[in-house]
């Protein structure tokens, strides 16, 4: 009876589904709305696809925000550089409004590269659009499936499609989720990546080799295959701050608010004053409009206005771990549906590496959340019943902690049920504060909330937003292709431990790396690890090379080892034994290129240290419960 209840209900929704795209396209509110057009924006395509340009160094952007006065301010001042934060300044910049931006830490630090790498519609949403019957969510899943594929086509060299199996061990669950991922292409629409379908349980095993055929009185009856997109999360955060930097935003990582500055008659919000965290210094900076983009810290930034500020969010905290990659095949993801507690796990391929995920639980709010042993064993228990290898605790390379700012709904009982829209709202005059949200839908979130400010500030922006069809740096001309033109025409210099240099074939494990992190500005890492001598591994193993901590000191706001081995490269997130490993000469590359003494190289060595034991790998697990060994 419920499993015939639950089909009908399937197939109403679909019937809505259906008629709600049709609407959705008929009304360009929706489905198309009026991006704009700039009479710069070749222009400003142009700079940001020169393959020569740089970013303007931390010393310029700096100066442009002290520049900023009472009598001429900047007309937006961001606070937060992840996703959201890094999107609003790249919208706001692009429509030609003066543009500032500081982060207390690094781009991408919190939330943003702590993801389940995957840019999606919410399959999981769709499913309670089902059941719940709400519309709401239903819109949810429309609007984020639009910005899934656009997400992908503006970084492509960083994003792509993802094949993901879902297994199926009875004929009910079979058509269930054939139903309902087919209702998912339908809602994607002219957004579709690739047709779902079903495959045999001996197609099944043959895509995906350790999938248990059978286990617990149960056997495998097929699987059911759909595609979302996947990303390397902080990546694209920083693209997305070096976008907004060649728009001519100036950003500043390592720069903290610390107080606000309030006009006295009308007491609206004008400024800030902020910290330089690598200096020490203090400076004021002065805005028309301050926007709040602090994800789970946004609480924390209102609460610098008024102490006794409502909360906003309602922080959840998201486990993953990494694990070798012989536990998924190159090419295709797992989804396990249903997990003992009712939520869903990911097994993912990514970087060479599966990453495996996620777990949903309240939280409290730190700089450097860990995963606890019981979340980790979670995800380990949730993958085994379904693998037909041996999951060890051991095989954990890596595994994070994430905090995820969600909407806040007094009336939800756990963090699962509360939506992941976002919310924009201005409770303090001259603050904008917006949280919630997914990375899916980063690039509207920013939309939103520069509407918002420009509102709030009466400014006058020379264009409607633009970021819809604008791609980030590296991805104009990037093709999968691209690479073999960094393994034909250049080689990597290698310095031997004698001190002796010694050439080093570009080989295609390195080329495709350089060419999906960099896209076409990798010919210019390339070139540093040829001509300087910088063409050795960090890590045995990995295909990440010296060139790069000089390439992204440079011209990706590289200021420490922990950015480099956590935001620039994912080297803690894919393994943290070999991140340790490469800091010593992460710290010697950096040391060069910013001028370090020995007392900030022993502090980065600290500091790296500390963050790398935030990330609980098999080398520091807190204890073995035998299940897992």
């Amino acid at each position: 009876m419920a499993a015939s209840l639950r089909l009908r209900r399937l197939g109403a929704v679909a019937a809505v589904a259906g008629g709600a795209y049709f609407t959705l396209l008929s009304n360009p509110s929706i489905a198309s709305s009026d991006r704009g057009s700039s009479p710069n924006l070749t222009a400003l395509k142009q700079r940001i696809s020169d393959p020569f340009a740089s970013v303007p160094s931390r010393s310029v952007s700096e100066s442009t925000l002290i520049g900023s006065s009472l009598a001429n301010p900047l007309d937006i001042l961001v606070i937060g550089g992840g996703a959201t934060g890094c999107g609003v300044a790249l919208d706001a910049a692009t429509r030609g409004l003066r543009i500032g931006l500081v982060e207390r830490d690094d781009f991408s630090s919190g939330t943003s590269s702590r993801s389940t790498k995957l840019i999606h519609g919410g399959v999981r949403y769709l499913e309670k659009a089902v059941f719940n019957l709400d519309y709401g969510q239903l819109k949810l899943v429309f609007h984020a499936l639009e910005e899934r594929k656009q997400v992908i086509d503006n970084a492509p060299h960083l994003c792509h499609a993802l094949p993901c199996m879902t297994p199926c061990f009875n004929w009910f669950e079979v058509i269930y989720f054939w139903m309902g991922l087919k209702m998912y292409d339908l809602v994607a629409g002219r957004r579709l990546l690739h047709l779902s379908r079903y495959y045999s349980a001996q197609e099944s095993v043959e895509l995906f080799p350790t999938l248990a055929r059978k286990g617990k009185d149960r056997s495998l009856k097929g699987t059911v295959v759909y595609y979302d997109g996947q990303m390397n999360d902080s990546r694209l955060n920083v693209s997305l701050a070096c976008t907004a930097a060649l728009a001519g935003a100036a950003v500043l990582n390592h720069a903290e608010v610390i107080s606000f500055h309030r006009d006295e008659d009308t007491g609206r919000i004008v400024g800030a004053r902020i910290r330089n965290n690598l200096s020490g210094k203090e400076f004021d900076t002065y805005a028309k409009v301050v926007v709040n983009a602090a994800g789970p810290f946004c609480d924390s930034v209102r609460n610098m206005v008024d102490n006794e500020a409502k909360p906003m969010i309602s922080p959840s905290s998201g486990v993953h771990i990494v694990l070798p990659d012989y536990y998924s095949p190159e090419g295709m993801g797992l989804i396990v549906p249903k997990t003992k507690d009712g939520r869903v796990v990911f097994m993912l391929p990514w970087l060479g590496r599966t990453v495996a995920g996620t777990t949903d639980s309240n939280t409290s709010i730190t700089m450097l959340p860990e995963p606890h042993e019981d979340e980790i064993g979670f995800i380990l228990d949730a993958i085994s019943d379904y693998l037909n290898i041996k999951v060890r605790r051991t095989d954990v390379l890596s595994a994070w902690s994430g905090i995820r700012p969600l909407a806040m709904d007094p009336n939800a009982k756990n963090t699962e049920s509360i939506s992941r829209d976002h919310v924009v709202c201005e409770d303090f005059p001259g603050l904008v504060t917006i949280t919630g949200g997914k990375w899916t839908t980063y690039r509207s979130m920013a939309e939103d909330a520069v509407d918002a400010a420009i509102k709030s500030g009466k400014l006058s922006p020379a264009n409607k937003c633009i970021t819809y069809n604008l791609q980030l740096v590296g991805a104009d001309g990037w093709d999968p292709a691209s690479f073999t033109v960094l393994a034909q025409q250049y080689v990597r210099m290698k310095r031997s431990y004698g001190g002796k240099v010694v050439p080093g074939v570009m080989d295609t494990a390195a080329a495709k790396h350089l060419s999906r992190a960099y896209g076409t500005f990798s010919e210019r890492v390339a070139a540093i690890a040829q001509n300087e001598n910088l063409g050795k591994r960090l890590a045995h193993g990995y295909p990440i090379l010296e060139a790069e901590v000089a390439y992204c000191a440079r011209h990706e706001y590289c200021e420490s080892a922990v950015d480099f081995i956590a935001r620039r490269s994912r080297l803690a997130f894919l393994d943290t034994d070999a991140a340790s490993r490469a800091v010593p000469r992460i710290i010697e590359i950096l040391a060069a290129e910013h001028k370090w003494d020995k007392s900030r190289q022993k502090q980065e060595m600290q500091k790296a240290k500390e963050f790398l034991k935030t990330f609980k790998s098999s080398e520091n697990a807190q204890f073995h419960d035998g299940k897992h060994n």
